[in-house]
């Protein structure tokens, strides 16, 4: 009797996107964890720079008048934090200096450039996503569905992605495996993972493919292009089998 295994990870976040043209599209899209980084790079950023620029304005009070200087803080402080993210967001730019850093973009759910409209509606929620404290409203929004989208990219029709962090692939998969059942009892959910994985390691490069199947030793049993060719042949048998 085969015995029952632990959940298999999640492949990766690829997430096929049909466009009204009846082309498909994957989107890697980016987790909390990730974007919860980047915020934090940008949040550096745009604090640096305001500390800078108010201390600038500050020692020009006694030329412009404190009522003036107050008044450009606060004018800069309002235009810095809601178009700081518009601006580096918009068409193909895509990504703020945060989101560069870490190897994200934002795009359309169709994958294309962000809009003017769509930038401003993005980040414009932002304080409806930081309620009541900590982005929490946010983080639950992101957490209720597989794209990952807080209340400002539901509203906006748009996503975070990663950028480029795919390598080539290294060549077309065999359609010659010979199908072998699983080692272990599988969920549902679990076979579509190994069919999924099947169907897309074509896409990848070799250390890629050997990277994703040593998350899943328990039915690999091996390292390298064996745990790969396994995962393959399992995959093949459920495909064959459904």
């Amino acid at each position: 009797m085969p015995e029952t295994s632990p959940a298999i990870p999640k492949i990766d976040t690829r997430q096929r996107i049909e466009l009204t043209e009846g082309v498909e599209i994957w989107l890697p899209i980016a987790g909390p964890t990730v974007r919860a980084m980047a915020y934090l790079i940008d949040f550096l950023i745009r604090w640096g720079i305001l500390i800078v620029v108010a201390i600038v304005i500050g020692l020009s009070s006694t030329m412009l008048g404190e009522n003036v200087a107050q008044g450009l803080i606060l004018l800069f402080m309002f235009w810095w934090t809601w178009f700081f993210y518009v601006f580096y967001e918009v068409g193909k730019r895509g990504a703020s200096p945060g989101k560069r850093a870490m190897g994200l973009r934002v795009v359309q759910t169709s994958g294309a450039p962000l809009t003017w409209s769509q930038a401003i509606v993005r980040n414009f929620l932002r304080f409806v996503d930081a309620l009541p404290v900590g982005y929490a409203f946010g983080l639950v929004a992101c957490l209720s569905g597989n794209s990952f989208q807080r209340l400002g990219d539901l509203a906006a029709g748009t996503c975070v992605i990663y950028t480029g962090t795919e390598p080539p692939a290294d060549g077309p998969m065999p359609l010659n495996l010979e199908p072998l059942a699983p080692t272990a009892a599988l969920e549902r959910s679990e076979q579509l993972a190994l069919v999924s994985y099947l169907e897309r390691a074509g896409l990848w490069s070799d250390a890629r493919r050997e990277e994703l199947a040593n998350h899943v030793p328990t039915l690999t049993r091996q390292t390298g292009r064996e745990g790969v060719n396994r995962l393959l042949r399992m995959g093949w048998w459920i495909r064959n089998s459904s």
